[in-house]
């Protein structure tokens, strides 16, 4: 297959990127930069720096290439930003992907893999989280990302197009060869910031809330490891290519944990406590997310290589190792 993969310079879409080329498709990357590094680019894919909005740059990479699919991953992913900067949120994530998409769309690239987020849910009860619950996001990140699901629904009902929209969970964990990783700065991203306590890049963790209804008062997640993540990205892309269609899947593993034992694990695994304080919860903080799974594991017949939470922590430790 030809990708076109927008966000490549990025966490996922680099790793997904990696994976892509390893199976012998071919990936041409759109990414600005903004958020984004360029060395985490495969060497092997071609790239163009641009931004997604940038119609007249798009349309000329359209028009000179012929592609099967393209996944969308660009965009910004900060929740306690967004909080800050709705507007921001709204501009880049939804206002930039509709202008992006319809070029795609108008060059006659109809085939769609975006990158969507289990924070579309909201906060609901504690139970695992299904492709047909209601969406009720509780912060602007969350709401931008719903209007895009919106936007492809829409579009498929008058334009003819096909997308396949992939809500993740909680990614966590680096390539097992150590060629890309989370890089962002300032990160509030759980496994990350212990990473750098661990590294004594950071001086400690500030756990958010542990006054909620769960086993040990800290918040339930589910991680999955981002090479499971885009080895979904591969299945749906395959499946895709042959077949007109439009769906719905969770990106999780099905389990939870809590802030509290991803914190316990990492400790065992580097044998000594890491500095921790208890802070106010986040605003909008869902106490529960967890995927339900079934849906895509039927489909695809699939099932993760890295779900486990120790080998997880480590691939991270190791990639923050090796980061400035």
């Amino acid at each position: 297959m030809k990708i076109l993969l927008t966000g490549g310079a990025g966490y996922i879409g680099s790793n997904t990127a990696l994976s892509l080329l390893e199976n012998g498709h071919s990936v041409s990357v759109v990414d600005s930069l903004v958020t984004g590094t360029k060395k985490l680019i495969p060497p092997q894919a071609d790239y163009y720096k641009c931004d997604i909005a940038d119609v007249k740059s798009i349309n000329e990479i359209l028009k000179k290439n012929v592609f099967d699919i393209v996944m969308h991953f660009a965009g910004l992913t900060k929740v306690d930003e967004s909080v800050k900067n709705p507007e921001k949120y709204m501009f880049n994530n939804y206002e930039k992907s509709k202008m992006f998409l319809n070029c795609c769309f108008e060059n006659n690239l109809k085939k769609i893999i975006f990158s969507s987020t289990a924070g579309v849910y909201g906060d609901v009860s504690s139970k695992n989280l299904k492709e047909t619950d209601n969406l009720k996001p509780i912060n602007p990140y969350a709401i931008s990302k719903s209007k895009i699901e919106d936007f492809l629904v829409e579009s498929s009902q008058t334009k003819n197009i096909y997308y396949t929209i992939l809500r993740y969970f909680n990614v966590a964990g680096a390539d097992k060869k150590n060629r890309t990783g989370l890089i962002a700065q300032n990160s509030n991203n759980l496994i990350k910031v212990i990473c750098e306590v661990a590294l004594e890049k950071r001086e400690k963790i500030t756990i958010n809330g542990n006054d909620y209804k769960t086993k040990d008062g800290t918040p339930i997640r589910d991680f999955i490891h981002v090479e499971d993540l885009s080895d979904m990205h591969l299945n749906v892309a395959e499946k895709l290519k042959n077949n007109n269609q439009t769906s719905i899947y969770n990106c999780g593993y099905g389990t939870g944990y809590s802030v509290g034992e991803v914190i316990n694990e990492m400790e065992k695994i580097l044998k000594r406590n890491l500095k921790k304080e208890y802070g106010p919860r986040r605003k909008n903080d869902i106490p529960y997310s967890v995927a339900d799974n079934k849906k895509f594991q039927k489909k695809f017949n699939w099932m993760p290589k890295y779900n486990d939470l120790s080998y997880i922590l480590k691939s991270a430790l190791e990639w923050e190792k090796k980061i400035k």
